[in-house]
């Protein structure tokens, strides 16, 4: 639908664009050939001159390539059936590089529909994509048969953080390395630059393939990526969801144990206050939990630790204990 609404009015514009150049190309010859009076050649030549760079610059700015004896050709056509379909990918992942634009009425209300209806089709595809990525690096992990000894030292969310986004500049280098093959003009950089921008979906159009040939693989590749980049958001909200379970049923030990901090340390500790944080930032402890979880025993070991100390520092310091609060929310 968008090569039918669009390509006519691009080969109109190309055509306008062509004669333009052509018209003051052969005005500017003229001007050179047959003009006979020597006391103004330099002002009128500067003149016609002017005129026909400005057509130059309109033209290829326009997607002409400056070649007369070629006829000014298009080097590519911007709306064949390969890069409608890579335009309509980069719309549902809103990702929009702005390379080829619709200009007609039609195909701009017909843009909007197709983004309305699309683009939550899209999203959803891509954040299931991502959960069932996740679901496997998460299976993954706890089957691994052996897993580094220095996931000890920064703990295995850190380490499966680390692997995914490894695992995503990996994939980012891959992109990049097959860009080269299509792609004459670009290093390396500038393929691995273009697919970050890409997965990130920030999607300046600084940088955009421009061979039609590869373009459905270009388009599967962006799709697997954006599910890459959805699979590490997933598990960093998995893991933010499983400490927030913990905080919920840590929530009634830990304000009985800043009561008991507070009665021990007599000043210095609006309970009322912090009670009042609690209550809002945390649900209500439940009864039916084990209350002799490992979780709870740490927490009341620490509590008594923390008790002693207050009390052996209050023959020595001022009886003021200081609490600071940090509360996010995620």
């Amino acid at each position: 639908i968008f090569r039918h609404l669009e390509r006519p009015a691009e080969v109109e514009r190309l055509s306008h664009l062509k004669d333009v150049v052509k018209t003051h190309r052969e005005r500017f010859m003229h001007t050179i050939l047959n003009n006979t009076d020597v006391h103004n050649l330099d002002v009128l030549l500067s003149f016609e001159l002017a005129k026909y760079e400005a057509a130059v610059q309109q033209a290829a700015e326009g997607g002409l390539l400056i070649v007369a004896d070629k006829d000014f050709p298009e080097p590519y056509e911007r709306w064949s059936i390969l890069q409608a379909v890579f335009f309509s990918s980069t719309v549902l992942t809103t990702i929009g590089y702005g390379n080829i634009v619709p200009v007609t009425t039609g195909g701009r209300v017909f843009c909007i529909c197709f983004a309305l209806v699309g683009i939550p089709f899209t999203l959803t595809v891509i954040a299931d994509w991502g959960r069932l990525f996740a679901t496997a690096v998460s299976v993954f992990g706890t089957h691994m048969p052996t897993k580094p000894k220095f996931t000890n030292f920064i703990g295995k969310t850190w380490f499966y953080a680390i692997l995914a986004v490894g695992f995503l500049g990996v994939y980012l280098a891959a992109g990049a390395g097959l860009l080269l093959l299509w792609e004459d003009d670009w290093t390396f950089f500038d393929g691995f630059y273009f697919c970050f921008i890409t997965m990130t979906t920030i999607g300046f159009g600084d940088l955009v393939p421009k061979k039609p040939n590869y373009m459905l693989l270009c388009t599967l590749y962006i799709l697997i990526g954006l599910a890459l980049t959805s699979t590490i958001i997933e598990l960093v909200r998995r893991q933010y969801a499983t400490s927030w379970a913990k905080i919920q049923e840590l929530s009634g030990p830990m304000a009985e144990t800043l009561r008991r901090l507070g009665e021990t340390a007599g000043t210095g500790l609006d309970y009322a206050a912090l009670q009042k944080v609690l209550t809002v930032s945390m649900p209500k402890w439940n009864s039916k939990k084990n209350d002799h979880s490992p979780d709870i025993a740490a927490l009341e070991a620490i509590t008594n630790a923390i008790l002693k100390e207050v009390k052996e520092a209050q023959n020595n310091k001022p009886k003021v204990l200081q609490i600071v609060i940090y509360e996010s929310s995620v």
